[in-house]
């Protein structure tokens, strides 16, 4: 059996519109790499950080406090170090923590012989996710860790529900270099909603997993709308309705904020509307002073995967 394991932990987007926080998808070519290995000295420890400055101290890095919740329920007889090469920048809204998370589990559990399967995994995870943003919720670790769409049906007992992912699905990224933290975002958030707009979100939500199923284009640009969440948080991401407008007017099926933002997700049929959205997005943002990076990719379906 191995010792050591590179892998690719990928980013994210969460929400997906009308789905606060319980869906999500998965990014094909935005992610971290990390190396796992076993060593003879017992517990967790972070011994390499590239990309950003993040703590070393295992319970104050979300990659360590969901491993040392794997660890303290495996009891292995030995200790593994884990190398994080941070690609995501933190507070992007398309996962970062998430792929910390998921990525030391993951790495671990194939080091072990994987003992646990994807929802356990799913559930070691929460608990660093929740490190960063406060709450315990896995709309970014279950399509990280499953690939493609996933619904998480209930946290407590953990469930989650694999979702279709139609053939042609692109994703168009936007990512203004400011930062949103998640707990901030939710703080903004109402503690009640109008019953005529959770009727509508609802519904949304509905059709868009039947859209999902289904493969129907035209109702899953009916159903990518948000009435309860995007109203307040679109407040905190400059320039947030000129892009949403200037991607729909170029093909997009829909937009909306990834996670708590700041970044966007736009979703299109085919590669070509696909980069006709990257370029009028691009448009918005090169005339505002913000720097931004922009990446268009395929759905993907596979989820976090070994690299060697």
């Amino acid at each position: 059996m191995k010792n050591e394991i590179k892998i690719f932990s990928p980013a994210t987007v969460a929400n997906v519109a009308c789905g606060f926080d319980v869906l999500g998808f998965c990014l094909d070519n935005i992610g971290d790499d990390m190396v796992i290995r076993k060593t003879d000295k017992k517990g967790i420890h972070i011994t390499k950080i590239e990309g950003f400055d993040l703590p070393f101290e295992a319970e104050l890095n979300v990659a360590g406090v969901s491993a040392l919740a794997m660890y303290e329920a495996a009891q292995p007889d030995c200790g593994f170090e884990i190398e994080i090469y941070k690609n995501i920048k933190p507070g992007s809204g398309i996962g970062s923590s998430a792929a910390s998370a998921v990525g030391s589990v993951f790495g671990m559990n194939e080091l072990l012989g994987r003992p646990y399967n994807k929802t356990e995994l799913t559930q070691f995870a929460i608990k660093g996710e929740a490190l960063a943003s406060k709450c315990e919720h896995a709309d970014n670790l279950a399509p990280a860790i499953f690939g493609g769409f996933t619904l998480v049906k209930s946290v407590s007992p953990l469930e989650i529900l694999e979702i279709p992912t139609p053939e042609d699905l692109y994703a168009t990224i936007i990512h203004p270099q400011i930062e949103i933290k998640t707990s901030e975002a939710r703080a903004i958030l109402p503690k009640e909603v109008a019953l005529e707009n959770a009727i509508t979100q609802w519904a949304n939500f509905g059709s868009l997993i039947h859209s999902l199923h289904t493969s129907d284009y035209d109702l899953i640009q009916k159903s990518l709308h948000d009435v309860i969440v995007e109203p307040h948080r679109s407040k905190l991401i400059p320039h947030y309705k000129e892009v949403k407008e200037a991607a729909i007017q170029h093909g997009a099926l829909g937009a909306g904020i990834s996670g708590s933002g700041p970044s966007i997700f736009t979703l299109s049929k085919g590669l070509e509307n696909a980069k006709n959205v990257k370029e009028a997005i691009n448009k918005v943002y090169s005339e505002t002073g913000i720097t931004f990076e922009t990446h268009v990719t395929k759905i993907n379906t596979e989820g976090i995967k070994i690299l060697n």
